[in-house]
């Protein structure tokens, strides 16, 4: 639901009534990943999407079910093999939606409305739900926000149960993820008579391009596409600049390893380094290398690769450290242009943030879906 907080804060702020239809749990080769969504209003308007295509049209029709008669419902779809075009997924997977009106009556509106305001600001938050359990529980939900150690809304069952939920939730929100969480129903950690979604509404992960040349335009482009906060770093002004990167978050004028000595990275954080200048590139993979980041990557003729890992040695950076190097960047496309060049680069960033092998697909025997256990790009995080 968080993944279209922007489109359902707006709806909000029209007083629009709607139901969201939440992706819960998947299996084998389904589409999406927990807290997709797909919402319906009271017109009949659609905005998300829970599996790509294969079960929208019976999702839809469960959301007007759910406005005209107020229900939360868990409904799962999976593949027909007597009709591949039955509703199913035709991919082989199994998928399970939590459909849940949001009408002002129903109790739960304040605290999503809520959760909807907070992630369309771009601000953290998880918000929880009740999957399968006692029906008086089902559609109402709890609101976390980090570090406060307060929650918003319940489930009017038992205090301890609204405790329970919250701390876990906040553990959830903690580390970027989205999924369930089994629970006993007066909040016992053991025990599992409840199923409880929590979704992590996170600010998207940071891509910082170090060095303004034509390569980090094509970069800076496909880093939004991906859902990036893309920041441009080079120590010259005539380079770095918002006429020559439109698209980009930030542009900061200053020595590389300077502006990252004193800028906040997390374990999502993508560092390319496009200066292809000793100069530059030495400081800046010293202290980037023992960063807890989630990529590094230089660009650079293999040549330079071999001739940077030697000033790098004479710096003191050790050989661990300079195995977390992807240098030279990118996966092997064979990639001539910038913009080919910067999509090698991002699918190396997507191989190494799902688990991907960057082999073809086609004759390999791998998983086509990996669940990596980092946080996706973008505001929902699962397990990106």
């Amino acid at each position: 639901m968080l993944d279209i907080a922007e489109e359902l804060h707006r709806w909000v702020e029209q007083e629009r009534d709607f139901a969201v239809a939440t992706v819960v749990a998947v299996g084998g080769s389904a589409p999406r990943q927990p807290g997709a969504a797909l919402a319906v209003d009271t017109e009949g308007t659609a905005i998300g999407s829970v599996s790509g295509g294969c079960v929208e049209g019976a999702v839809y029709e469960l959301c007007q079910q759910a406005l005209e008669d107020g229900e939360t419902v868990l409904e799962r779809f999976g593949y027909s093999d007597e009709d591949a075009f039955a509703v199913g997924l035709t991919c082989g997977g199994i998928i399970d939606i939590l459909v849940t009106p949001v009408r002002a009556a129903d109790p739960a509106r304040p605290v999503i409305t809520a959760a909807l305001a907070v992630a369309a600001r771009g601000e953290a938050a998880a918000v929880a739900r009740i999957v399968s359990g006692p029906a008086e529980l089902m559609g109402r939900a709890l609101l976390v926000r980090p570090d406060s150690g307060s929650y918003d809304g319940g489930f009017g069952a038992h205090p301890e149960l609204d405790r329970t939920v919250a701390a876990e939730a906040g553990a959830y929100l903690d580390a970027g993820r989205t999924g369930t969480l089994e629970i006993g129903e007066q909040g016992s950690r053991c025990g599992a008579p409840l199923t409880v979604l929590v979704e992590s509404s996170v600010p998207p992960p940071r891509m910082i391009v170090f060095g303004a040349i034509d390569f980090a335009s094509a970069l800076v482009r496909i880093g939004k596409f991906l859902g990036y906060r893309v920041t441009v770093c080079d120590a010259r002004p005539v380079f770095a600049t918002k006429a020559r990167f439109p698209e980009a978050d930030e542009i900061v004028v200053e020595w590389p390893h300077t502006y990252l000595e004193r800028t906040q990275v997390d374990a999502r954080t993508v560092l390319c380094v496009l200066t292809h200048d000793a100069k530059f590139d030495v400081p800046l993979l010293q202290l980037a290398l023992r960063l807890p980041v989630a990529y590094v990557g230089a660009m650079g003729s293999r040549r330079t690769h071999l001739e940077r890992n030697e000033r790098l040695r004479e710096v003191g950076v050790t050989e661990l450290e300079l195995a977390r190097l992807r240098s030279p960047i990118g996966l092997d496309l064979g990639a001539r242009t910038p913009e080919e060049t910067a999509l090698s680069i991002a699918a190396e960033i997507v191989a190494n943030r799902r688990g991907g092998s960057g082999v073809s697909l086609t004759g390999a025997h791998t998983p086509i879906h990996h669940d990596a256990a980092s946080a996706p790009a973008g505001r929902i995080g699962s397990v990106a």
